[in-house]
């Protein structure tokens, strides 16, 4: 490897790169629906003329004593990345049932760590059309920045913007985590310290310079100094012990529904005072509690956390790939029946995590996680693990349906994997005009995510309803 050939991996990347365990792998997993068939060989020159424009991913990530780096895969080639895939349908199964086992198998096969972290599986033959399951590893991107460039790939889609020199990008980083992680710090120092200890300045600081770090074992002693700047998140209280909260065994199960009308969802939004993010996080919650329920468990008066990524970069920089965002923790009311009453208390406490700056703090700690020694780094992030049960994301994807090789994208949905011991991720993504609600579990805990989907519409329907039974009017 050449100096020129090697691009420093951010901090941030780096912490996603080395948290795959035996239970989680750290893999964005989506499927496209299309319609009609596309052929193998009109999807890899697509992906030729589009996505190689992105130098990630024709690069690998090689780890070194700095942590790791990006450099071009000299052996690389096209047919690797870009694969054909059969279904195997098991007696008795449909096809959309068979390409959801396909999909789970798919979230808990590594990728080839000597190659470009990413694969493309195009099924020929699915319903009429075709089916393609995207697994794209992490550290390459997040989920608005893996979106933006996704959207490259369709008929019409644009190519990156012309990139600045890469040795200044690199530089640039630790310029835009001091505006990011630092700066808003700034007027909250007395109330940092005080929430958080005396460290958390240290800490941030080391984040910003890492060059101040002189060795293993400063870097170990800065490493669990960090465990105690953020130790007041041990002081959450847990989750409630539902059989949703457990050791994973590492064996996936997706599942997804069909999409609901996003105007309606609007519509019942703004009668209620409420957000989209609301109403849906209220569904959501609901199908989760009334599963619970059908399994002999009692959700009353219980409560579920999930980490939230909360997006830190302007919309118009999602090309630039890497992750640019932070985690809070939402608190879903899984325990009260009543729509009405649940939807009010998910906004009460959206609105309580809106200005908080425990995203930014989350981001530095994931930042500060990636110069650390894997063991330092899996407890920082154990940490969040113990206080959720789940992850949640909510990406909005483009609002008219788009078109690939000719076909239309008439369905779309992906995974979001989760860390540590976390065994469920829920996805929440608007397309063409609706929103779907996504659903991965491990096996152990959830066998049939399926059963918790489909109780996704009944749970708006029931909101829709009671919305529309509500007195209406000035003196309401």
């Amino acid at each position: 490897m050449t100096a020129a050939a090697i691009e420093r991996m951010s901090r941030v990347d780096t912490a996603w790169l080395r948290m795959d365990n035996d239970v989680n792998l750290m893999m964005i997993v989506g499927v496209w629906l299309l319609t009609p068939a596309i052929p193998l060989q009109a999807l890899r020159e697509r992906v030729g003329d589009k996505l190689l424009k992105y130098d990630r991913f024709r690069q690998k990530a090689v780890h070194d004593a700095m942590g790791a780096v990006w450099t071009e895969d000299a052996e690389f080639d096209l047919t690797r990345h870009v694969v054909p895939a059969t279904l195997d349908i098991a007696p008795g199964e449909t096809e959309r049932q068979a390409l959801q086992r396909l999909c789970g198998e798919l979230a808990m096969t590594p990728l080839d760590p000597a190659r470009p972290l990413w694969q493309f599986q195009l099924v020929e033959h699915y319903e009429g059309g075709s089916a393609m399951i995207a697994r794209i590893h992490h550290c390459i991107g997040d989920g608005i920045a893996l979106t933006s460039v996704m959207m490259s790939i369709t008929d019409g889609g644009s190519n990156p913007p012309t990139r600045r020199r890469r040795e200044k990008q690199v530089a640039e980083e630790g310029d835009w985590l001091t505006r990011a992680v630092l700066e808003p710090m700034t007027d909250l120092t007395v109330k940092a310290i005080g929430m958080y200890g005396n460290g958390v300045a240290k800490s941030l600081d080391m984040l910003a310079n890492p060059q101040n770090l002189t060795g293993s074992v400063d870097m170990a002693r800065t490493g669990f100094q960090v465990l105690s700047d953020v130790a007041a998140l041990a002081l959450m209280p847990d989750d409630s012990p539902t059989r949703l909260k457990g050791k994973p065994a590492g064996h996936k199960v997706v599942a997804w529904s069909e999409p609901l009308p996003l105007d309606h969802v609007k519509a019942v939004g703004k009668a209620l005072g409420c957000s989209v993010n609301d109403v849906l996080l209220s569904c959501a919650a609901g199908a989760i509690g009334a599963w619970l329920e059908s399994q002999g468990g009692n959700t009353e008066g219980q409560e579920i956390r999930a980490m939230v990524p909360v997006n830190l970069r302007p919309l118009d920089q999602a090309w630039k790939l890497g992750n640019r965002f932070g985690l809070a923790p939402l608190v879903l009311p899984i325990g009260i029946e009543n729509p009405i009453e649940r939807v009010y208390a998910v906004r009460q406490r959206m609105n309580s995590l809106k200005g908080s700056y425990q995203p930014l703090l989350a981001f530095g700690v994931l930042a500060m996680s990636g110069l650390f020694i894997k063991p330092v780094q899996d407890a920082v992030l154990g940490m969040f693990a113990k206080k959720a049960t789940a992850v949640m994301t909510n990406v909005p994807g483009p609002a008219v349906p788009l078109k690939l090789c000719g076909s239309t994208l008439r369905q779309t949905m992906f995974w979001v994997p989760a860390s540590g011991d976390i065994g469920v991720g829920v996805s929440i993504l608007s397309y063409g005009g609706g929103v779907q609600f996504g659903l991965i579990t491990d096996q152990r805990l959830c066998p049939e995510p399926q059963a918790i989907i489909d109780g996704f519409e009944p749970e708006f329907e029931a909101l829709t309803l009671l919305t529309l039974m509500l007195p209406w009017g000035e003196e309401a």
